[in-house]
């Protein structure tokens, strides 16, 4: 007797079939799709693990140090009030050795450029660099920026090495899973997991640059490895931790990879990093300048001082400006506008929009290169000093009479000529240019409508004159 089974039928038959082999090895359809996703991932981490760890090297460096020997005739006999001897009885070099990663990023020829963290190779005497092979080469630093912790070492070689797929940092989501290669305590070529926890974290200190934060193992050692994203691609080079035991807690910080891209380039052709120059010295709102100054909704950051000849003073920023978005961004504080300038390149023209005297304004800037010098205050600032209202709770406090003044000097900037005149922080300003200083908006007008200023302070009940130029 024959039977016949329509598709529908075998479909049904197969299905039984599986369902029943599933059952027989003890797994729901439920729990094997679960096994087969689980593979999936596994899968897609051996992909990963085999194509970054090659382009991940180990960074070994020396410093060599000079220590003092001891004498022990010296330190067992000396007399007990007599002066320690001021030259050293015997120098001997010591050879301090340091440990840590860095990711291959190009090559151009037959020398190969690894990107690692400044911190790692800063002030080393001998760099070394092996390859996850086996292969070592002899490294030298090609440029180091400590404002970002990135730094650059080449190497010599005809032999083919693999280099790193740089991924867009940009593109990365809280949540997306990662990969953290490296070399933690001296293990080398080690790759942990975790997930992006969060992104534009700052850390205290610094702020050319901000950080992905994620919970992949990250230990010492792993400073200057690779954050991968689950394509490959680097996305972050790991830089720190957050610990309270010094031992990964799940908390690994990466600078993204787009904040030294161009630092790769930089340190290629030119030895070091250029960074543009706006030439402000700003902070965030406080409450009380919020209030006073009609900015209680507004997201920013908050002109006090403008640096003579700089692109801030000769594009127009005024000391009292708010500044809410630079280059076409949105600036949500001072931290903000830093790394916003110091994306941007030298001689780049960009567009600022501001708030001044409550009103929006636009203006545009011609960045500069920022140097040493302008680092180190050796410019003119105007007007040097920061200003705030005195609240009844500050006149209380300080004491201060009704008559003395409405404004206090909040701080001075160093090596500013404010600083060199004596003016202090807590002086209380009673009149700009012979006119009584009501609030802080009447200030920063007298502020910037002349490039002179005669200002009379009241310290301790006693009235200063100074005179300012700008």
């Amino acid at each position: 007797m024959t039977r016949s089974i329509d598709a529908r039928g075998a479909r049904l038959t197969v299905t039984a079939l599986v369902m029943a082999l599933i059952v027989s090895i003890g797994a729901t359809p439920a729990q094997a799709q679960s096994r087969d996703a689980a593979r999936e991932l596994q899968s897609a981490f051996r992909e990963v693990a085999a194509e970054v760890l090659p382009v991940v090297v180990e960074v070994n460096t020396v410093n060599i140090v000079e220590r003092r020997a001891v004498n022990p005739f010296e330190y067992f006999f000396r007399f007990p009030n007599s002066p320690q001897q001021e030259e050293p009885f015997e120098a001997e070099p010591y050879r301090q050795q340091g440990l840590g990663s860095g990711v291959i990023v190009e090559r151009r020829g037959n020398t190969y450029y690894v990107l690692t963290n400044n911190h790692v190779v800063d002030g080393a005497d001998e760099i070394e660099i092996n390859l996850n092979d086996g292969r070592q080469f002899q490294g030298e630093a090609i440029g180091g920026d400590p404002l970002r912790d990135l730094a650059l070492v080449a190497f010599e070689t005809k032999e083919d090495v693999p280099v790193a797929t740089l991924g867009n940092s940009d593109d990365v989501f809280v949540g997306d899973w990662v990969l953290a290669v490296g070399n933690p305590l001296g293990f080398e070529s080690t790759v942990t997991a975790g997930i992006i926890s969060a992104k534009g974290r700052n850390a205290q200190g610094q702020n050319f640059t901000d950080y992905l934060q994620t919970d992949a193992a990250i230990n010492r050692g792993n400073s200057g490895g690779a954050l991968v994203n689950i394509d490959g691609e680097v996305i972050g080079i790991n830089t720190f931790i957050a610990s309270t035991s010094g031992g990964s807690i799940g908390l690994g910080f990466a600078i993204p990879i787009n904040n030294a891209r161009r630092s790769i380039d930089d340190f290629i052709d030119k030895g070091s990093v250029e960074y543009a120059w706006l030439g402000v010295n700003m902070a965030d709102l406080t409450e009380v300048l919020a209030e006073e100054l009609d900015l209680d909704d507004e997201v920013g950051t908050f002109v006090h001082n403008v640096y003579g000849e700089s692109p801030a003073m000769k594009g127009g920023i005024l000391p009292g400006d708010f500044i809410t978005s630079f280059a076409g961004r949105r600036i949500e504080s001072a931290d903000d506008l830093v790394r916003t300038v110091a994306s941007l390149e030298p001689g780049q023209k960009v567009d600022v929009s501001l708030i001044r005297d409550g009103r929006e304004t636009q203006i545009q800037i011609t960045l500069a290169v920022r140097s040493i010098e302008r680092d180190g205050l050796k410019v003119t600032v105007w007007p040097g000093f920061s200003a705030v209202p005195v609240t009844s709770e500050l006149r209380e406090q300080m004491r201060i009479p009704r008559n003395a003044g409405n404004i206090l000097i909040g701080g001075v900037v160093d090596d500013s000529p404010a600083s060199a005149l004596g003016l202090r922080s807590g002086d209380v300003i009673k009149s700009i240019n012979r006119r009584n200083v009501r609030n802080l908006k009447q200030f920063y007008d007298l502020v910037n409508a002349e490039d002179r200023m005669e200002l009379k302070i009241v310290r301790q009940g006693h009235e200063l004159e100074f005179i300012l130029n700008k």
